[in-house]
């Protein structure tokens, strides 16, 4: 056969099949015609186990992708290693395979019948990457001339081997990297889905609506302050939903600029704009077939707005730049701690929108309003603050420090109580833990009310101006040795019924 035409005959069964094994297949049937080959090996030598490593191999009659080690003693080794061979090219002919340890290794643990052996070395600048094996059986033997002809398709298989091998790789680090992601989800649903702190107490209603919710596609509104945990919540509506093995994706509206949001949450094509130098899928692409949470959306600009209302109403984008629509099967949850129903008012959210995304609204109240969560929070975050900062020991709680925190407003609510334990473990790691600056913040918080001025000569008012004064000395705290009880000489259910009387509010409802 005429060298070009073998050489464009078995290139382009080389170059068939994306899998290499298919490609070997239909690559040996040709290499029949031109010489002896009952079966064909791609292997390369592995230094990391000192054992050669099959890759794919074929048959007239079959095919297959392997990767398996073949243990090789220290004589074979070194004939793995370029030592010892029959000769010192890249391809070489065994007349005698059981001479040589290499091929008598390999012949044993593949349980082939082998008179001759054809060894290709496919080196790529100089690294040897593998190398191809042809073998006979019956006797034949091959000879210098089908070398040479071999010889000719090494470009071909080089190419070829060093495509799977890269091909091999990337998927073994997508595996690793869906393992990962399975762990991960695992974490945060561990620690967001399925052990929200609160759950049996003041977040009881919360997570009663967001299990009612979970299974089904509706967008979902959270409201609430800032830190109280809206993203916590999404999580768990995730964890508990029916796209719980998809992504769930947080997109911070307020953290994104103007400029770059429709890029951020929508894609973009390359060349779309100055900068876009390839295509970029948005955030809303990754969601597909698991959830998004828009969290502060009401920070979204006006034409982010109309956009997203396209979204929810056709499921379906199109990146910055493109034509193409991409359709999607997401769910979307919103998160905000502004009021929507007065921006709509005030013409800064649209009312379609608003419409939209207010299908299911759960309310997720304060921290000050849960006070009986602060104990369980409390050693929740000792517990995960000890694992971060790589603590020997749990620090213990000094007297009187989950009094000092139930004492306290918590302006920043969950978010803030997290910072605080972190704070003080940093400065007391071994404990015991006081939280003592919360008292300065509330001292500080209470010199900066302004003093009332109430001129009146009436004695209620008198008295109602007394008792807010004491109370601000005791930081609200009505009974015990430091309450307001005992400085104002009265007890404390007749101080609680006079303030009833006078409508000072005490307790869970001075924050109302």
């Amino acid at each position: 056969m005429d060298e070009n035409e073998f050489f464009r005959q078995a290139a382009l069964r080389i170059c068939s099949n994306l899998e290499i094994e298919e490609a070997m297949f239909s690559c040996l049937q040709f290499l029949r015609q031109a010489m002896p080959a009952d079966r064909i090996f791609l292997q390369c030598f592995d230094h990391g186990f000192g054992a050669m490593r099959t890759i794919a191999t074929a048959t007239p009659t079959e095919c297959r992708k392997l990767d398996l080690l073949t243990p090789l003693s220290e004589e074979a080794r070194a004939s793995a290693g370029l030592k010892n061979l029959p000769t010192l090219s890249d391809i070489f002919i065994f007349e005698d395979p059981e001479k040589y340890a290499i091929s008598r290794e390999m012949i044993k643990f593949h349980s082939i019948s082998c008179t001759s052996l054809m060894v290709m070395l496919l080196k790529s600048r100089e690294q040897t990457l593998g190398s191809l094996v042809l073998s006979s059986e019956g006797g034949k033997k091959y000879i210098e001339e089908q070398a040479r002809l071999l010889s000719l398709l090494k470009e071909p298989f080089v190419i070829a081997l060093s495509n799977t091998l890269k091909h091999r790789e990337i998927l073994k680090l997508k595996d690793l990297q869906a393992d990962d992601n399975r762990y991960l989800h695992g974490e945060l649903r561990r620690l967001s889905g399925d052990e929200i702190v609160g759950a049996n107490f003041g977040l009881k209603d919360v997570m009663e609506k967001a299990n009612h919710v979970a299974s089904l596609d509706s967008p979902v509104l959270l409201l609430g302050e800032t830190g109280v945990g809206k993203d916590v919540i999404a999580n768990a509506i995730h964890c508990s939903s029916t796209r719980r093995n998809g992504p769930f994706i947080n997109v911070n509206c307020g953290a994104i600029p103007e400029t770059l949001i429709d890029s951020e949450l929508f894609g973009h094509e390359k060349g779309a704009f100055t900068g876009a130098l390839s295509q970029k899928r948005g955030r809303f692409e990754r969601a597909d077939k698991g959830t998004i949470l828009l969290d502060e959306i009401g920070e979204l600009p006006p034409q982010a707005q109309v956009r997203l209302l396209g979204v929810l109403q056709d499921k379906e984008i199109e990146r910055v730049g493109g034509t193409k629509t991409i359709p999607l099967d997401i769910r979307i949850i919103a998160a905000t701690n502004r009021n929507l129903e007065e921006m709509v008012r005030t013409n800064q959210f649209r009312e379609d929108l608003w419409f939209r995304i207010n299908v299911y609204p759960i309310w997720i109240p304060p921290l000050r309003e849960r006070k009986s969560d602060i104990p369980a929070l409390l050693q929740h975050f000792i517990n995960l603050k000890t694992k971060e900062l790589k603590l020997p020991a749990i620090p213990t709680l000094s007297p009187g420090a989950i009094d000092t925190l139930m004492q306290y407003d918590w302006p920043g609510n969950v978010r803030e109580l997290q910072n605080v334990v972190e704070h003080t473990m940093i400065l007391n790691p071994s404990g015991p833990l006081a939280f003592e600056h919360i008292n300065l913040l509330q001292q500080q918080k209470s010199s900066n009310l302004p003093e009332e001025t109430i001129e009146s000569d009436n004695l209620d008012d008198a008295i109602t101006k007394h008792i807010r004064r004491v109370l601000g000395k005791t930081k609200g705290k009505i009974h015990g040795s430091d309450g307001a009880a005992i400085l104002l000489g009265i007890n404390p259910s007749t101080l609680r019924n006079r303030m009833n009387k006078l409508g000072i509010k005490y307790g869970r409802k001075a924050s109302v």
